[in-house]
């Protein structure tokens, strides 16, 4: 309560008293969902699942899904699961859990996703590559999907894990194709300002739901490129299309991915196909070694 009081007053001096106001109380709100959020179902742990690829959409809700799922070859066999979080970092520690520790010393996680690091290390896992370290688009102020498919084609053709996880970040907003912002450049993540999230922004009334859920589902169109030309450049008997979490857009007065107990944030699609190395595509990525500001890039993401 008392980071509450402290932050609040800091917004009144930064925002003025109006939108102080509204802002605490919203984060008031939001404090005690996350209360509530604690005895909420546990969801299911995807190591408990059968896979061989699990390919993870990055805050895809289900219905976002559902609405271009036919356009897509890899969607034919829809489903849905209740994730074990509401965010990508609680996610993350819910499921690579000590229970797990045998599955995943046979299991290949290349990801995109800053918090990452707050959770794993190279021991935990055969094969850990943490690609946002080396491949962030500073510009977009996130990783586009290509660098996360060359590493993902590689890695499944180098090390022959049994199971694999691909994490790519879109459609987590910012969408690539449809920002709907400004100040996402190099400058303004070096100063560590964070970034204004569409999210934040449609719940202020500055952008409509319309415009935000296009943006979304631009980035969507956008990713699933990506896991397409992946689909043909791995082998794997079972491949999943899944997502950590999903994102409010507006249910119970919420946006975004607060640690909340919403189905539309925890319930995430469950797709089952298939992939086939056709070796169409040879990557070019190479791994590698500049990690930059962590913090940066998770307020690019808007966490921060």
């Amino acid at each position: 309560m008392s980071d509450w009081f402290s932050e609040t007053t800091e917004r009144f001096k930064r925002e003025g008293f109006r939108r102080g106001v509204t802002e605490g109380a919203y984060e008031l709100y939001i404090g005690g969902l996350r209360r509530v959020n604690r005895v909420y179902p546990k969801g299911t742990n995807v190591f408990e699942k059968e896979w061989d690829l699990l390919i993870l959409l990055d805050g895809c809700r289900v219905d976002l899904v559902e609405e271009v799922d036919d356009e897509y070859g890899c969607l034919d066999s829809a489903g849905a699961l209740t994730s074990v979080g509401s965010s990508s970092l609680e996610w993350l520690e819910r499921t690579f859990t000590t229970d797990h520790e045998s599955e995943m010393q046979s299991t290949a996680y290349v990801t995109g996703n800053p918090f990452s690091y707050r959770v794993l290390n190279s021991e935990d896992l055969q094969v850990f590559d943490e690609v946002w370290k080396y491949a962030w688009d500073d510009d977009r102020g996130t990783i586009p999907p290509r660098p996360i498919t060359d590493r993902a084609i590689t890695t499944a053709r180098e090390e022959n894990p049994d199971r694999m996880i691909v994490h790519y970040m879109q459609p987590h907003l910012p969408s690539v194709p449809k920002p709907l912002s400004e100040g996402m450049n190099k400058e303004t993540l070096g100063q560590g300002a964070g970034w204004e999230s569409p999210w934040k922004r449609l719940r202020r009334g500055e952008l409509d739901r319309e415009t935000v859920w296009e943006a979304y589902r631009t980035n969507l169109d956008y990713v699933l490129e990506d896991v397409e030309l992946l689909l043909e450049n791995v082998n794997a008997e079972q491949a999943v299309i899944s997502a950590d979490h999903g994102n409010a857009v507006g249910e119970w007065g919420i946006y975004g991915h607060p640690r909340v107990p919403l189905s539309v944030v925890r319930e995430v699609p469950w797709y089952t196909t298939s992939a086939s190395d056709e070796g169409s595509y040879e990557p070019d990525m190479e791994p590698g070694h500049r990690e930059g500001d962590v913090e940066n890039k998770l307020a690019a993401l808007g966490y921060l």
